[in-house]
C-alpha cells in the first residue's frame, strides 16, 4: 500500500484517474487482505475493474464486499452470444446484476454487430473487440490520433 502511495506522489498521479484491473484469481488469493487494501485505495480515489468476469471461482457475495466500479465480461461468453443459449443468458444476467449493483459493464471480445446489439439491448453500452478495432502498436496508435487531430 505504501509503495502505491509513494508512486502516486513521486509521479504526481491523481488517484481519481487510476483504475486497477484485477482478475478473480488475484482477488481471491487472499480475499480478506485484498478487501482491506482495495477499500484503503478506494478512499484515495482509485477505481477498480474486475477483468474476465465469469471465468474464475469467485462467490457472488464478493461482489458486495469488493469496492468494484466495473465488471468486464469475459470474451468467452460474448463470443457465444446467439450461438450458445446458456452463454447468452449468462451475459444477460451479468449485465443485469452489475447494473443493479451500480457497476459499469464492459463486454470484451465483441466481434459482430449482432453481439453489440444484444449487449446494448440488455444494458451494456461499453465494448471492446475487433468490431471496433484490432490491437496496434503504440506508435501506430499515436500516429492515428495525430492524423485524426490534424484532419479535424
Amino acid at each position: 500500500m505504501e509503495q502505491v502511495r509513494q508512486t502516486f506522489q513521486r509521479h504526481v498521479l491523481n488517484p481519481n484517474q487510476i483504475k486497477f484491473e484485477l482478475t478473480e484469481s488475484l482477488v481471491l488469493d487472499n480475499i480478506s487482505d485484498t478487501i482491506v487494501k482495495m477499500h484503503a485505495l478506494r478512499q484515495n480515489g482509485v477505481r477498480f475493474s474486475m477483468d474476465d468476469f465469469g471465468t474464475g471461482y469467485s462467490s457472488l457475495s464478493y461482489l458486495t464486499q469488493l469496492p468494484l466500479d466495473q465488471l468486464k465480461i469475459d470474451q468467452s461468453f460474448v463470443r457465444n452470444i446467439g450461438v450458445k443459449h446458456s452463454d447468452s443468458i449468462i451475459v444477460q444476467t451479468i449485465i443485469g446484476m452489475a447494473n443493479n449493483l451500480g457497476m459499469e459493464v464492459i463486454a470484451e471480445g465483441v466481434e459482430t454487430e449482432e453481439q453489440r446489439a444484444f449487449l446494448e439491448q440488455h444494458g451494456c453500452v461499453v465494448y471492446q473487440g475487433y468490431l471496433f478495432g484490432k490491437p496496434v502498436p503504440v506508435e501506430e496508435f499515436e500516429e492515428e490520433l495525430k492524423n485524426r487531430n490534424d484532419n479535424g
